[in-house]
Order: C-alpha cells, then sequence, then structure tokens
C-alpha cells in the first residue's frame, strides 16, 4: 500500500493545556497523544488489501464491518470531537441558523443542554453523544456505542461527546455527568455551526 493512503492525527487548533480546567493537558496528553494515534495505528495497518485504500473516513465507517469499522469510526470519532473545542474561559453559544434549529428542534438551548447530557450519561458502557442532522437540516441526538457514528444513519455529525472512560476518568473519576456537563465550557459553536452549513 502507499504511504498516501495512510492516516494521521489531526492537528489540535489550540495548546494541549488550553482547555484546563475542563479537560487537563494530561488527559490531551494520553487521549489525544496515546489513544487516538493507536486507533491510526491499527486503521492504516488494516487498510492493506482491505478494498478501502484510498477512501475517506466517512466512506470507511459507512462501509467497513469489524476491526477496520472500529478503529476508522474512532479516527472519524476523535477527529470530529478534537476540532471542536476553544480555549477555556470565554463560553458561548449557538448563533445563526444552529440556534434557530436547536430552539425549534428542542425547544430552546438550555433544554437541548439537558437532552443532549441526559443522553450521554444515559449510555450505558462506553460510546458517543452526538447532535447530528439530517438532509433537511432537522436536528437528533443519538447515543453510538463503541465507535458508532451518525453517519451511519444517513446524518450528519455536528457535536459530540465522548462518554468512553479514558476521556474523563483523570479529570473526573467516575463523575461522568460532571464531566459533560463542564464541556459546554469549550465548545467552540462557530465550528458547529459550519458544519451544520445552513
Amino acid at each position: 500500500m502507499s504511504a498516501n493512503y495512510s492516516f494521521s492525527p489531526v492537528s489540535l487548533p489550540y495548546a494541549k493545556d488550553a482547555l484546563a480546567p475542563v479537560i487537563s493537558a494530561e488527559t490531551i496528553a494520553f487521549h489525544y497523544g496515546k489513544h487516538l494515534q493507536a486507533y491510526i495505528n491499527n486503521l492504516n495497518a488494516a487498510l492493506p488489501g482491505s478494498g478501502f485504500e484510498g477512501k475517506s473516513l466517512e466512506e470507511i465507517v459507512k462501509e467497513a464491518k469489524g476491526g477496520l469499522f472500529n478503529n476508522a469510526g474512532q479516527v472519524l470519532n476523535h477527529t470530529l470531537y478534537f476540532t471542536q473545542f476553544k480555549a477555556a474561559g470565554n463560553p458561548g453559544a449557538p448563533a445563526g441558523a444552529l440556534a434557530e434549529a436547536i430552539v425549534r428542534d428542542f425547544g430552546g438551548f438550555d433544554a437541548f443542554k439537558q437532552e443532549f447530557e441526559k443522553k450521554g450519561a444515559g449510555l450505558f458502557g462506553s460510546g458517543w453523544v452526538w447532535l447530528a442532522s439530517d438532509e433537511d437540516g432537522k436536528l437528533v441526538i443519538t447515543q453510538e456505542q463503541n465507535a458508532g457514528n451518525p453517519v451511519t444513519r444517513g446524518l450528519k455529525p455536528l457535536l459530540t461527546f465522548d462518554v468512553w472512560e479514558h476521556a474523563y476518568y483523570l479529570d473526573y473519576q467516575n463523575r461522568r455527568p460532571a464531566h459533560l456537563s463542564a464541556l459546554w465550557e469549550i465548545i467552540d459553536w462557530e465550528v458547529i455551526s459550519k458544519r451544520y452549513g445552513k
């Protein structure tokens, strides 16, 4: 397989300590530096002869099964996850079409946050909670086990909270709800709005 078909970690758009205290530099070092890198290494090792050489992450996640799906899914999920944050200290809120859609589909921003946190806290085991949109721009919250991503349901992934323990255990131990509640402080809503694209 050509090296051109291999994947690399996404560059972080902030310093590794910029998300503290919501996410510590130590967690970034393990989560981004070790966990994500392991998924990338596994994905690159599985690509030769798979028939997925040269395909995008989304294409692989939509079509692959087994270990190839698991590793590609985790690379895609973590790429979206790590690029949706901004430095702590200036929490924001959605604006424009995304804000209007949140009001339309959830009744308001606070109601949306409450439902999103509830679904994240209530997801059994490891996985992800997602805000996604359908082709008409309607917003939905999905719970995805393990490496799941809304693209497998024909949806566009917009925002995600990682509820695998490695995402929060160093900072919050077993207090998953506290972690989920804190993440709103570092969401870059401009990034989420661009993903929504309405």
